[in-house]
C-alpha cells in the first residue's frame, strides 16, 4: 500500500510539474507575441522621431541611419515656423470644441429620448438609426458636398461642423449607458415633480459621466484626425485645418520636399492625441465597458 501511495504522489507531482511548465511556456508564448505585436506598433512612431531629427542630406542616405548622427532639434522649429503650426492649432480646436459640445447636447438629448420617453414610433426610428451605421460614410460625400455648395458654406467654418455634429455610434453608446440606470429613480423623480430635463441633468448624466467623457474624447480625436472632408470643403488658408496644412507646407520651389522638418511637424501634431491616450485611456475603455449589452 506504500508502495501504490507512493507511486500516486509521483504521478501527481509529474502531472503538476507538467502543468507548471505548460503554463510558463504559454506565458512565455503569451508575452513574446505581445512583444512581437509592440514593436511592429511602436517602429513608425520610433522612425517618424528618428526621422525628425536628421538632416535631409543623411535622411536621403542609401543606408538608411537607426539614429540621428547629428541630432537638429532646430527641425521642429523650422517645421512650427514653416507650416504656421499656431494657426493651423488654433483652427483644429476651435472646430473640434464647438463641434464636440454641440454633438454632446445632440448625444445627450437624444440618447434621452430612446432610453425613457414613450412616443410613437420609438422603436421603429430607432432601428432606422442604427439602419445608417450600415452605410459607410463615403457615400454620403457627394450629396453633402452638392448640400453645403448649395447652402454656400464652402470655406467656413460651418462646414466642418454642422455635417457631422449627429453620431448615431454615440447615440447608441450613451442610451445603452442610460439604460442601465434603473427605471425606479425615474418613477421616483416623477413622483416628486421633477421635470425630465431636472432629471437629466441631476441623475443621468452623472451616472453616466465614465461614457460621456469617452464620447468627448473620441469626438476631439475624429476631429483633429479629419482630413478628407476638411481638404474638400475647407482648404483654403483661414479655414485649414492641421492634418491638410501639413500637405504641401514643406514643398519648396524646386519641388523638394524637407522630409525631417515635416517628421518634425508630424510629431508636433502627434503628441497632443499621445497625451490624450496616455493620460484618459482609462476614461475611453470604462465608458466603453459600462455601455453593456442591455436594450
Amino acid at each position: 500500500m506504500e508502495e501504490i501511495r507512493t507511486m500516486k504522489e509521483k504521478d501527481m507531482n509529474d502531472v503538476t510539474s507538467k502543468q507548471r511548465v505548460a503554463r510558463i511556456i504559454g506565458k512565455t508564448l503569451i508575452y513574446l507575441f505581445l512583444a512581437v505585436m509592440a514593436v511592429i506598433v511602436l517602429f513608425p512612431f520610433y522612425w517618424m522621431i528618428n526621422s525628425s531629427l536628421k538632416s535631409l542630406e543623411e535622411y536621403r542616405l542609401s543606408m538608411p541611419t537607426f539614429w540621428p548622427r547629428h541630432i537638429l532639434w532646430s527641425n521642429y522649429r523650422d517645421a512650427f515656423t514653416t507650416a504656421q503650426l499656431g494657426r493651423l492649432f488654433l483652427n483644429t480646436l476651435y472646430v473640434g470644441v464647438v463641434s464636440t459640445i454641440l454633438s454632446l447636447i445632440i448625444t445627450v438629448l437624444s440618447a434621452f429620448a430612446f432610453a425613457r420617453l414613450e412616443f410613437k414610433g420609438k422603436g421603429i426610428l430607432f432601428a432606422g438609426l442604427l439602419a445608417t451605421m450600415m452605410i459607410p460614410g463615403e457615400l454620403f460625400t457627394i450629396t453633402n458636398y452638392s448640400t453645403v455648395t448649395t447652402f454656400g458654406w464652402i470655406n467656413t467654418y460651418t462646414v466642418l461642423i454642422v455635417p457631422f455634429l449627429v453620431s448615431v455610434f454615440y447615440i447608441y453608446l450613451l442610451r445603452q449607458n442610460f439604460l442601465q440606470i434603473p427605471d425606479e429613480l425615474y418613477l421616483a423623480a416623477k413622483v416628486d415633480g421633477t421635470s425630465d430635463l431636472k432629471y437629466l441633468w441631476t441623475v443621468m448624466i452623472p451616472l453616466s459621466l465614465p461614457t460621456l467623457i469617452s464620447i468627448t474624447i473620441l469626438k476631439m480625436m475624429g476631429a483633429w484626425n479629419s482630413y478628407i472632408w476638411p481638404r474638400l470643403v475647407a482648404n483654403d488658408e483661414a479655414h485649414r485645418l492641421i492634418t491638410n496644412g501639413l500637405r504641401n507646407a514643406f514643398t519648396e520651389a524646386s519641388g523638394d520636399i524637407n522630409y525631417p522638418v515635416q517628421m518634425a511637424a508630424v510629431a508636433l501634431v502627434s503628441l497632443p492625441l499621445f497625451l490624450v491616450f496616455v493620460f484618459l485611456r482609462k476614461y475611453i475603455m470604462k465608458g466603453v465597458s459600462r455601455s453593456g449589452i442591455k436594450g
